[in-house]
């Protein structure tokens, strides 16, 4: 072989190691993808048990389970109402010389229900079933009440708001005949901020993040992932929640990502490296176990998608991390429902809002 066909052969076999390398690169590059669906129908008894977006039973955590489903609260789901509450609204009762029906009512109810950041509403006592409700036709209501709430995430009730809500409700008293006892304004605005004070104590939003370790994700394989986890599509772009077992209420988790991404025309495409897993802490009760579920979902999607796990400075969390934001909760739902203001209850959903 002369020393010219040598390097020509050394040299082929230099090219096509860099275009194989230059090909290796370029794919690690790429977004991961999610994998085709699999046709359980050819598989093996034991092994179709295991493909799926859920298991056929209900879901219970097992500590020795690297991707252990979340836990699921055993309480039945329950309509939920609006009533008024003394603990979170500034109530006014509005007296009647007689009963009125819900239909005369109707016209006059307000159109807007906010005064300033704060909801309000109009409630009647309902001479048939003796309970408080919304007023609406066919019923007859014997007297009214208007309540505006006095704290949310936006603050206290302040003078402004207040007043916006007591010329509202005069207005409806007018129409429908009522005579209104209004609470004095400074004591309505100094229980506000007595509450509010309360409620910024004692709320807590927890968020984890989870940053790529080397390939981004697509949307699709995202998507793929979560569900393996129970999260199923928000509605809105770029969430991923994890429902309740209570119909109406709050999503238990939120897995939030870029909502452009979402929102591409090939989800295939679109590369995501950090996606952040939420718990709204007062949204759901303590018997749900939903930090559980938080630290737990955090940890196995991380080991699914080659995640790390860190907060808002990109600090990475640990496992004792966890263990500290776990003691300091149990503090928190004590203190919570000694306020009659339970983690997971009408009043605390309404307040932490």
């Amino acid at each position: 072989m002369t020393l010219t066909i040598a390097l020509a052969i050394v040299g082929g076999l230099v090219l096509a190691a860099l275009i194989a390398h230059s090909a290796w690169s370029a794919r690690r590059a790429e977004p991961k993808q999610a994998l085709p669906p699999v046709d359980d129908h050819h598989l093996p008894a034991d092994a179709a048990h295991h493909v799926g977006d859920a298991p056929a039973h209900e879901p219970q955590v097992d500590a020795g389970d690297p991707h252990p489903m979340p836990p699921r609260s055993a309480v039945p789901a329950a309509r939920r109402t609006g009533r008024l509450d003394a603990l979170i609204d500034a109530i006014v009762p509005l007296s009647l010389d007689a009963p009125v029906s819900g239909d005369a009512v109707a016209p006059h109810l307000p159109s807007t229900r906010r005064a300033g950041t704060k909801p309000w509403l109009i409630e009647g006592f309902d001479e048939g079933s003796r309970s408080w409700e919304p007023p609406s036709p066919g019923h007859r209501y014997a007297e009214f009440q208007a309540g505006v709430q006095m704290a949310n995430r936006s603050g206290a009730l302040n003078e402004i708001e207040y007043s916006e809500f007591v010329q509202k409700v005069q207005a409806f008293a007018d129409q429908v005949g009522a005579l209104p006892d209004f609470p004095d304004m400074l004591d309505v605005v100094a229980r506000a901020r007595e509450l509010d004070t309360f409620a910024n104590g004692h709320d807590a939003q927890l968020t984890v993040n989870l940053r790529a370790r080397a390939a981004a994700w697509s949307v699709g394989y995202l998507q793929q992932c979560a569900a393996r986890h129970g999260l199923v599509a928000g509605a809105l772009p770029g969430r991923l929640v994890l429902p309740p077992a209570e119909e109406g209420a709050p999503p238990v988790l939120v897995l939030a990502f870029d909502a452009q991404a979402a929102l591409q025309d090939d989800p295939a495409l679109a590369a995501v490296r950090q996606v952040s897993l939420s718990l709204d802490v007062p949204q759901t009760p303590a018997s749900a176990e939903p930090f559980a579920a938080w630290q737990q979902v955090a940890r196995a999607l991380a080991d699914d998608m080659d995640a790390a796990l860190v907060d808002d400075h990109g600090a990475l969390i640990t496992l004792h991390a966890f263990a500290a934001i776990g003691q300091e909760l149990g503090q928190l739902y004590e203190a919570l429902e000694a306020r009659d203001l339970a983690a997971g209850s009408a009043a605390a959903r309404r307040l932490f809002s």
